[in-house]
């Protein structure tokens, strides 16, 4: 698969191409991807994402953006596996975000990337001030030699309920870690690279991994039956994601802590990777680290049942 970083390059093959966010990489995604796979080899075009970077909405109102569910190179690792061929990767900045929809169609969509089937969400808006609709789309492709797909919303078929970021995003808010793996295919996790902490986990009897978290916050808090992986080796455990009140004192960046069973070493510096399998219970301030590792201890035994059932 071939990244792009910008649209400066024009392609020499035609493309089947599909624009968005992706931000959970969740079972909507995939039917589109499925879709674009499709269309391309049919019709032996190149199967091309443009994705952004940062999120446009964290673009414009940085302050109130919602929480990633996925960062960039997990995505392109999805997108990879999924048969795209390239990857348009564009930078979501001012001079992007001043283009006129009809820039955006004729310099990026015709001549850059030379599109001839383009597939998109039925809510899709793009240009200057989101100006930009399918029905513009469809009046330029006319004129341009290419075609317009609106893929129909997704609907999770046990309850009817839409698909999509936002849905994900108030599941995992709300703790229920089972709507929000259904919605995505596959339980959420996050990744990050394990860095020192205060050893406190270590003082009361549980040593924990600390992620440091490239982008918080995260879309959960509180304490989380988990299941993780570091180069290969899986382990079960229990992580706490938050503040933490009992020990800090005017925390504004969430850490994340976990606490896995049957391991002893040194995991300094590697990238874990974990997956959030129950919510156990909201985060708390406790009278002390006594009463704190007292929770701990029955965090502990019931992470352990959450994590002993079946497909964990």
């Amino acid at each position: 698969m071939r990244i792009y970083r910008g649209f400066h390059h024009t392609l020499t093959t035609e493309t089947a191409l599909t624009v968005g966010n992706f931000d959970g990489c969740h079972r909507g995604h995939k039917v589109l991807l499925e879709r674009l796979r499709a269309v391309a080899q049919a019709e032996h075009w190149c199967a091309a994402v443009m994705t952004f970077e940062p999120h446009p909405r964290e673009f414009f109102l940085p302050a109130t953006a919602p929480a990633r569910l996925t960062p960039l190179r997990e995505k392109l690792a999805y997108f990879a596996a999924a048969g795209v061929d390239a990857v348009f990767v564009i930078p979501f900045n001012p001079r992007f975000a001043a283009l006129s929809a009809e820039t955006f169609i004729h310099a990026i969509l015709v001549k850059a990337l030379r599109v001839r089937h383009l597939i998109i969400g039925d809510d899709f808006r793009f240009g200057a001030d989101r100006r930009g609709d399918i029905s513009a789309l469809e009046t330029a492709a006319r004129g341009a030699g290419f075609t317009v797909e609106a893929t129909p919303t997704v609907v999770f078929p046990a309850s009817g309920e839409r698909i999509s970021s936002s849905a994900i995003r108030a599941a995992l808010a709300a703790g229920d870690c089972a709507k929000a793996a259904a919605f995505l295919g596959h339980p959420y996790a996050v990744a990050g690279r394990v860095v020192h902490g205060r050893r406190l986990g270590q003082q009361l009897g549980f040593p924990t991994a600390n992620l440091y978290l490239r982008h918080a916050p995260l879309p959960l808090t509180g304490v989380f039956a988990i299941a993780a992986e570091c180069e290969g080796r899986h382990f079960t455990g229990v992580a706490n994601v938050g503040l933490r009140p009992t020990v800090e004192a005017g925390v504004i960046r969430p850490l994340l802590e976990a606490h896995l069973f049957d391991f002893n070493g040194d995991l300094y510096g590697r990238q874990l990777s974990v997956r959030f399998i129950r919510k156990l219970r909201d985060e708390q301030k406790f009278s002390g680290l006594e009463a704190l590792r007292q929770q701990i201890v029955l965090d502990v035994r019931q992470a352990h049942a959450a994590c002993a059932q079946p497909g964990v």
